[in-house]
């Protein structure tokens, strides 16, 4: 592909359904083989709000590939980046990456013309339901009846439960519907998580209802968020992971490695669902901020010693390690992501946000299954990454820049994160 940090490079496009385009998936089939691939690393972006938004990201993770490869003897790498619909909102800062709001205070959450286009296209939406939210956003009102009737209106957008064992992120949000607590309470402890951030815009710090309509467009942001998070799920396990039992059936000998950011975590993590027990060659996974539950991997819940992990035990059908880089700069996975995974239950209303059961991979690593090495970042690149089973790798270190309200979670573009790919796929050897 042309301007392509990497080669060769292929994509994989997936829609909502985890249908394939075929073209691409056989193209890459046809290529891993032509080419004589040892390995291929397959990378699975977060959120994007379009193709080459998400193509331009995958050029950024993939340019420090090359030159870290060549220190490889006997190694003909490919890549590959996996392109599924998602969406980013205005205001959430993404380091070095020129197409994204610059870092600093956000701006108010306006929903333009743009952002009404991607968020019926990624929830979907009605565009009379988008355009009345977008009225009563822009007006504010004083009247409480428009605050609850934004947050009514948003509550409709929720995706229908997806069936079977994909509809389970244990730990998570196993209710079906998002945010189901009293609709003042619910925007008010959004706006106080978002006020502690620094990332309440002053136009929302006037009166309390003002400050009540900052929390009920970030609703709106979580809305998109859950409706994304169970599409990863559902793309990773009926799109990704067929196509990778294809790849292997025709490549044999080919070692891929999957790497995913934020919501890509979850999706090359439920691709383990749709792989057989043996027969394919995945060499390892790495998880670059994961945005779903640190329990998913367990096989005993410590809240519910009866049930396990959505994706209990999955991680030994990698021949290598699952590696799960987390950061406590990534405020994103820190504070708005348990609030908003702990409010979707009704039963448990706003209270416990810091009793650990709504924390993300990607903020505090693999929690429950043993074992599980916790390691620094500079100890991996040394070479302390297992062989096998699962590692938290503590990459704070790196991990570090962004602006409210995401913080330092898109901050994933570094020669250190691809040399910790390539040390769990066994492609560099151990040392600096």
């Amino acid at each position: 592909m042309s301007g392509m940090s990497a080669e060769p490079y292929w994509e994989l496009m997936f829609d909502a359904d985890g249908d394939a385009d075929a073209g691409e998936r056989d193209a890459l089939v046809r290529g891993a083989v032509s080419e004589g691939l040892t390995d291929l690393v397959v990378f699975a972006h977060g959120w994007n709000n379009d193709r080459p938004m998400a193509t331009a990201l995958c050029s950024r993770f993939y340019a420090p590939f090359p030159g870290l490869v060549a220190r490889a003897p006997g190694v003909r790498m490919g890549y590959a980046g996996v392109i599924w619909p998602s969406m980013r909102f205005p205001g959430e800062a993404v380091p070095d990456f020129p197409s994204a709001a610059p870092e600093g205070p956000p701006a108010p959450p306006v929903l333009d013309a743009a952002t009404r286009e991607a968020l019926v296209r990624t929830l979907p939406c009605e565009r009379a339901v988008m355009d009345r939210l977008a009225e009563l956003a822009a007006e504010q009102s004083e009247d409480p009846a428009r605050l609850e009737e934004f947050v009514s209106l948003v509550r409709g957008l929720a995706p229908a439960p997806p069936q079977g064992p994909v509809a389970a992120d244990a730990g998570e949000d196993d209710a079906s519907y998002l945010l189901t607590g009293d609709a003042r309470q619910v925007c008010e402890s959004f706006a106080a998580a978002l006020d502690r951030m620094g990332a309440l815009p002053p136009a929302f710090l006037g009166g309390a209802l003002k400050r009540l309509w900052g929390g009920a467009l970030e609703v709106l942001r979580q809305m998109s968020y859950y409706t994304m998070k169970r599409r990863a799920g559902v793309v990773g396990e009926k799109g990704l992971g067929p196509a990778l039992a294809l790849l292997a059936e025709s490549a044999t000998g080919l070692r891929v490695h999957l790497a995913g950011h934020s919501f890509g975590a979850r999706l090359v993590s439920f691709a383990l669902r749709g792989l057989p027990d043996d027969g394919t060659a995945l060499g390892s996974v790495t998880l670059l901020q994961g945005a779903f539950s640190h329990y998913a991997f367990s096989s005993r819940l410590p809240f519910d010693s009866g049930r396990g992990g959505a994706l209990d035990g999955l991680y030994r059908r990698i021949r290598g390690p699952l590696v799960a880089c987390h950061s406590r700069h990534d405020s994103a996975l820190g504070t708005l992501y348990p609030l908003a995974s702990m409010m979707s239950r009704e039963d448990d209303g706003i209270l416990g946000l810091d009793d650990g059961r709504w924390g993300a991979v990607g903020h505090d690593g693999i929690r429950d299954v043993d074992p599980c090495a916790r390691i620094a970042l500079d100890e991996a690149l040394r070479g302390a990454l297992p062989t096998e089973g699962c590692v938290s790798v503590d990459a704070s270190s790196v991990i570090a820049r962004g602006g409210p309200p995401s913080g330092a979670h898109s901050d994933i573009c570094h020669e250190e994160l691809a040399r910790v790919v390539l040390h769990a796929g066994r492609v560099l050897p151990a040392g600096p």
